[in-house]
C-alpha cells in the first residue's frame, strides 16, 4: 500500500474539506438516544449550519438547541449563557437527556464545559433534573467520525451502570443510514438475545407523518437500555478507525470487564462473515438459515457480474470507517480501490485498513488530511472508472465524466440518502448492483451506437 499523503498540495488552507464538523457527529449520536436534545456551546450558526446540513440529507425536522454566543460572551466567557440555554430546553422539551457539545469558539476561549456543567447542576441541585452530558468537540482537532463516537463515548461514561451479567450485547454501529440500523436491529433479533443499539436514530430521523408536531420524535435508546450496556456480555463497535483512547467499546471493557469486538463495517462477505461468525460464537446460537440463503445469493450475483468488473479502478472517499468498508468490498468484487481519500489525519484510515484489500493494497494510494479542490488539482491522467463516496464528490465527478455511486453521509442531491443500505449481506447486494450498474450505465452513455440487452 503507498504510503499516505495529502495530494502534494501547496495550499495552507483547505478549501472544500473532505469531512465535516466535529459537534456535527456529536449532534446526530445525541439524536439516537430517546427524548433527548442537543444544545451546541457556541454561536447559533453552528446550529444553523448543522441543522440544515442533518435535515437537507435525513428529510426529517432536526431541532438543536445554542448557548447562542455574542460578542460578550465570545469575549468573557459563555457559562451564562449556556445556563440559561440548559434552562429552557428543560422547561420547554422536558428532555431525558440532555447532550452538550462545543464548538470551535467555545473551545478557543478556553469555556471549561464540564465544569459549567457540574456548577448547573449543583446550583439547581433541588430540582429534578435530567442527566447532562457534555464532550469536547472543536472541528479544528477532529471530524464528524470523531465527534459521533466522543458523544457516544461521554453518554456511556455518564449512563452506563455496573450489575450482573445480563447476557446482552452490546452494538455501537458508527455512522451508518437508519436502514442499514433497522437491519442490524433484525439481525441482532435474529439471534435472540437482548441487546443495546447505541444509538440508534432509525426512527428519530427516519420515521414517518405525523398528525401533529411531536418537539422530539418517538424512538432511540433509552436510557434504561444504555444502563444496561454496563452489564452486557460483550460489545460490538464498528470502527477500525478508533484508537483505544477514542473507543467506546474500550471504556466498557475498562469499567464493566465487558469483552471488545472491534471491526469495520460489515460490508462484503468477508467483513460480513467476520461479524455474522463472530456475533454467533459470543451468543452461543448457531447462524439462522435466512443468512445463508442471503449469503449464497450474494456470492451467486458476484459471478453473475465479474465479467463488467475486470480491469475497474475507483476513487472512495469520505470519513476513514466508510472509506475503509467501501475499500475492502471494492477489493473482494475485483475492483482495485486506487485512491482512498479522507480528511482525517495522524494515521486515522491507515489503522482503519490493517489488514484489510489482500488483492490492491499494492496499489491503492491512501490521501490523508485531503480536501475535494485538492483532489480536483490532482491531474488525472490516470484516472479512476468510479467514485464511490457521498454527494460531495459530484463535482469531481462531473468534471472527470465518471460515474458516482453515492453512500454513506451526507446524500444531499438525491432523496433515500437515510434508506442507502450497505450493511450485511443483503445491504451489500444493494451495493454490489448499484456499483455494476452505474459501470454499466456509463459504457451505454459513452457508447456510439448504445444497446439494451446483454
Amino acid at each position: 500500500m503507498v504510503a499516505p499523503d495529502n495530494g502534494s498540495r501547496k495550499f495552507a488552507t483547505t478549501r472544500n474539506a473532505c469531512k465535516l464538523c466535529t459537534p456535527l457527529g456529536a449532534s446526530l449520536a445525541f439524536r439516537g438516544i430517546e427524548n433527548c436534545v442537543p444544545i451546541l456551546h457556541g454561536s447559533q450558526g453552528c446550529s444553523t449550519y448543522i441543522r440544515r446540513y442533518l435535515i437537507s440529507h435525513f428529510k426529517e425536522p432536526v431541532d438543536i438547541a445554542s448557548s447562542n454566543f455574542t460578542e460578550e460572551s465570545a469575549i468573557f466567557g459563555g457559562g451564562t449563557n449556556l445556563k440559561t440555554a440548559l434552562d429552557n430546553v428543560i422547561r420547554q422539551y422536558n428532555p431525558s437527556v440532555v447532550g452538550v457539545a462545543t464548538t470551535c469558539l467555545s473551545e478557543t476561549i478556553g469555556d471549561d464545559v464540564d465544569r459549567l456543567v457540574r456548577e448547573y447542576l449543583a446550583e439547581r441541585s433541588g430540582q429534578n433534573l435530567p442527566p447532562v452530558v457534555s464532550v469536547s468537540t472543536p472541528s479544528y482537532s477532529g471530524t464528524h467520525r470523531e465527534g459521533f463516537f466522543r458523544a457516544v463515548k461521554g453518554v456511556l461514561d455518564v449512563s452506563a451502570e455496573p450489575g450482573v451479567t445480563n447476557g446482552r450485547v452490546n452494538l455501537i454501529p458508527g455512522m451508518v443510514s437508519p436502514a442499514d440500523l433497522r437491519s442490524l436491529k433484525e439481525t441482532l433479533a435474529a439471534f435472540g438475545v437482548p441487546f443495546t443499539l447505541l444509538p440508534d436514530w432509525s426512527e428519530t430521523m427516519d420515521g414517518g407523518t405525523w398528525d401533529e408536531y411531536r418537539k422530539i420524535p418517538e424512538g432511540g435508546t433509552t436510557l434504561a437500555d444504555i444502563a444496561a450496556a454496563g452489564s452486557a456480555n460483550a460489545t460490538f463497535e464498528f470502527s477500525g478507525a478508533n484508537a483505544d483512547r477514542e473507543s467506546p467499546a474500550e471504556l466498557l471493557r475498562e469499567r464493566f470487564g465487558i469483552a471488545s469486538y472491534r471491526m469495520n463495517w460489515p460490508v462484503g462477505v468477508i467483513a460480513t462473515d467476520h461479524f455474522i461468525r463472530t456475533l454467533s460464537e459470543v451468543t452461543g446460537h448457531e447462524v439462522p438459515n435466512s443468512f445463508e440463503q442471503e449469503r449464497a445469493r450474494l456470492v451467486d450475483s458476484y459471478i453473475d457480474a465479474h465479467k463488467h468488473l475486470a480491469g475497474v479502478r475507483a476513487l472512495v472517499y469520505g470519513d476513514a470507517d466508510f472509506v475503509a468498508a467501501a475499500a475492502g468490498f471494492l477489493d473482494e468484487i475485483g475492483v482495485t480501490p486506487a485512491w482512498l481519500a479522507t480528511g482525517e489525519r495522524n494515521g486515522t484510515l491507515v489503522r482503519a485498513l490493517d489488514g484489510m484489500l489482500p488483492n490492491s493494497r499494492s496499489q491503492s494510494r491512501i490521501l490523508e488530511d485531503i480536501d475535494f479542490a485538492t483532489l480536483q488539482d490532482l491531474g488525472w491522467d490516470d484516472r479512476p472508472d468510479l467514485l464511490v463516496g457521498n454527494s460531495r464528490g459530484y463535482g469531481l465527478s462531473r468534471r472527470l465524466e465518471i460515474p458516482l455511486v453515492r453512500a454513506g453521509f451526507p446524500i444531499h442531491d438525491r432523496v433515500g440518502g437515510a434508506r442507502i443500505r450497505m450493511l450485511g449481506y443483503a445491504g451489500t447486494q444493494e451495493l454490489f448492483d448499484r456499483v455494476v450498474n452505474a459501470l454499466i450505465g456509463a459504457k451505454q452513455d459513452h457508447s456510439p451506437v448504445g444497446w439494451s440487452y446483454m
